[in-house]
């Protein structure tokens, strides 16, 4: 079997099981994308790593487009693909949906969206779970949320309220001075989160100490190393570590250490609570932008913004392995009290 393809103004036919062999060297897999129904739309998905947050981010998406009527197996197919924390892997992703000409990319994280767009591709882009797309180079410099971007590309963006993050988290373990934070620098978004969180701090009068790893492999470390630094700890919009949210929280609750996150997809991991997004819902928004382009509006034309729904959930457990007392205020103001 061949398939044909276009490169440098030529076709050239290819053999199907050489150039999936190809791909799966570079950690893609293909899939049956050969064989798909020509009726149907595809979709490539695109995403850094898996965890909580971006795979309810996933999953929201693909019910945002089944809202407008876009629904798998009907008239849309997806092509999901993980890069499993590894960037060179996403930007074979990147470059395979280029190839593949699909009709629209969802990326999801700043890593794989960056990636797809260093690969030259126009294929129309719609993004999510990106904390700052101007920084990231996703969108350009002058443009603001609410903003048309005027290219390919569109989007939603989930910036954390991070200093009513900390200010809520404070109110937990008032006697907490000292806090710890792991991220990787590699990440993009992770360093703007973490200035912003270090300018919280400031406000409220706290010292933030900062662990930094390169992959998922050192998280454990990274956590021990803050165990008698710090009082408590609280985790960045970082995939690296989010992706690790239960082996942190393993530590935390062996040392009494408190644990919050900025993701509610986290506190059943592990987190005693977290004030943030549900990421659902993020990728909810991205799928009605989605199925916009769908319908053939250019995706320039769709203003990027933000998710602004917040949500405080709190985790019993959690909090009673960790030394966290829960006063009856607190509990009160939670949207969701996990058991």
């Amino acid at each position: 079997m061949t398939q044909s393809v276009q490169y440098g103004g030529r076709r050239w036919q290819l053999v199907a099981a050489a150039w999936c062999a190809l791909n799966i060297g570079l950690g893609v897999v293909c899939g049956g994308a050969w064989a798909a129904d020509p009726a149907m739309i595809r979709i490539g998905v695109t995403k850094i790593v898996s965890h909580a947050a971006l795979d309810a981010d996933e999953k929201g998406f693909e019910a945002g487009l089944a809202s407008a009527g876009f629904k798998e197996g009907v008239n849309v197919t997806y092509d999901r693909q993980n890069a499993q924390g590894d960037l060179a892997k996403a930007r074979a992703i990147a470059l395979k949906f280029k190839r593949e000409e699909v009709a629209l990319i969802h990326s999801i994280s700043t890593p794989s969206t960056q990636a797809v767009m260093q690969s030259g591709s126009t294929i129309p882009l719609v993004f999510s779970a990106i904390t700052d797309p101007v920084g990231a180079g996703i969108v350009a410099r002058d443009s603001t949320p609410g903003k048309k971007t005027g290219s390919h590309v569109t989007g939603v963006s989930d910036l954390w309220p991070v200093l009513l993050q900390m200010e809520t988290y404070a109110k937990f373990v008032p006697n907490a001075k000292t806090w710890g934070t792991i991220y990787n620098p590699a990440e993009t978004n992770s360093v703007m989160h973490v200035r912003m969180m270090q300018e919280a701090a400031r406000q409220l009068g706290l010292t933030l100490l900062e662990a930094k790893v390169a992959n998922s492999a050192e998280v454990t470390q990274a956590v021990r190393s803050l165990v008698g630094k710090v009082q408590a700890i609280t985790i960045t919009s970082d995939n690296t570590a989010v992706a690790s949210m239960g082996d942190i929280a393993k530590v935390c609750d062996t040392h009494h250490l408190p644990l919050f996150a900025g993701d509610v997809d986290s506190v059943p991991r592990g987190a005693v609570a977290a004030y943030g997004l549900d990421y659902f819902l993020v990728g909810y928004s991205a799928g009605k932008k989605a199925a916009l382009v769908l319908k053939g509006v250019k995706p320039g034309d769709i203003p990027w913004g933000p998710v602004e729904k917040f949500s405080l959930v709190i985790n019993r457990k959690a909090a009673a392995s960790q030394g966290v007392t829960l006063t009856p205020g607190l509990l009160k103001k939670a949207d969701k009290v996990l058991n």
